[in-house]
């Protein structure tokens, strides 16, 4: 488990990684709880959840006994999982985008070999059909919807393990895939953000695999109206498997990571990025180590933020105290490569994963605020 997300694909299952050390066990004080909830249909682990227009969430493929095709949906007011129309192909490491018509659209992923192919649900069938190519292969790549409505898939990897430095647009309207300016660097194990000015933050991760392993401490911003990259502060230490989301008063929250050793190598600290001074600062240290938490952290509506992923208990960090504290969890959660998915009701979903002595997961649960 060192090297990076597509090695989980070659042999992960048969094993799994113990909590991680380097923890603070007093959690103070809390609002919150979390609740644990009927099981998926299937554990997954590298899968995607995404909210739908209606309220419901779509879970789409992931591990399993290598990478499934199957998807399901989260019904929040029954609370309950349920089977829906499956993927063509087997995807893991893929992103789901949700579409101003209420389609989802999933690009790319790995199950054996590299993907460009897309596949749109539409949550009034209940089916995927088959969506247009990407301009190259990718996979741990990230989606950012931009302000107009376009999608930006930037980084990832590609056919041989190929480091990407590339992004491409997809167009929801025209229905297709068209390059764009590339990175300074290849990314992967990244984390994107868009900002409220428009522009999409790229910050961290790596390039090369094992001793070749390179991390980044740099971070670019991308602007859609030139469609370029520029270079802009960079954070205050290297990492990679990372998470990174917006705050309330637009700032970024970047949380823990790993160095080159991935899970001997943990982070607990954090830092902020400002867009206004285009400045990274450190804000302290987590309750716990994280890393492989992408996708896990969610704004809840009083504007603290909930760390969901990478550990097995979820913290929530307040920005008006620069404090982070425990939810109570008995360490129950999966915590890598997992995913927290924001409800209309404030609540947040908490789906799969793997990790802290187990492999994928059909655990799920729920926080309440």
């Amino acid at each position: 488990m060192r090297t990076q997300r597509l090695s989980l694909l070659v042999g992960f299952i048969a094993c799994s990684e113990a909590t991680p050390s380097g923890t603070i066990d007093n959690p103070g004080s809390t609002s919150g709880s979390l609740v644990s909830l009927p099981s998926m249909q299937e554990p997954r682990a590298g899968h995607t959840a995404t909210k739908l227009l209606d309220g419901r969430v779509l879970i789409v493929g992931g591990l399993s006994n290598g990478a499934t095709r199957s998807a399901e949906l989260f019904d929040p007011a029954a609370r309950r999982f349920s089977a829906t129309g499956s993927l063509g192909v087997a995807r893991a490491a893929h992103t789901a985008t949700l579409l101003p018509d209420g389609r989802v659209l999933i690009a790319g992923g790995f199950n054996g070999s590299w993907l460009s192919s897309t596949e749109i649900y539409d949550p009034r069938s209940g089916l995927f059909s088959p969506g247009p190519p990407m301009t190259e292969a990718r996979s741990d790549h990230l989606a950012v919807t931009l302000a107009d409505g376009r999608v930006l898939l930037v980084g990832g990897t590609s056919t041989g393990y190929t480091f990407l430095a590339s992004a491409e647009l997809f167009d929801p309207i025209r229905l297709n895939f068209s390059p764009t300016g590339s990175m300074s660097v290849a990314r992967e194990s990244h984390v994107g953000v868009l900002l409220p000015n428009g522009n999409v933050l790229v910050a961290g991760g790596h390039a090369g695999r094992q001793s070749a392993i390179r991390l980044y401490a740099t971070a670019e911003l991308y602007d859609p109206e030139h469609g370029s990259f520029r270079m802009t502060g960079s954070m205050t230490r290297q990492r990679h498997k990372h998470a990174g989301g917006l705050l309330a008063d637009g700032r970024v929250l970047i949380t823990g990571g790993a160095d080159e050793r991935d899970d001997r190598g943990q982070y607990r600290d954090a830092e902020v990025y400002d867009p206004q001074a285009e400045r990274f600062a450190a804000i302290g240290e987590m309750r716990r180590a994280r890393y492989k938490h992408q996708g896990t952290m969610a704004l809840l509506p009083d504007g603290r933020v909930l760390i969901a992923g990478g550990a097995g208990d979820p913290e929530v960090f307040d920005p008006a105290a620069l404090s982070f504290r425990l939810v109570a969890s008995s360490n129950t959660l999966a915590g890598n490569f997992s995913t927290a998915t924001p409800l209309s009701s404030g609540e947040v979903l908490i789906a799969g994963g793997y990790g802290n002595g187990t492999g994928p997961r059909l655990s799920a649960w729920m926080f309440v605020p």
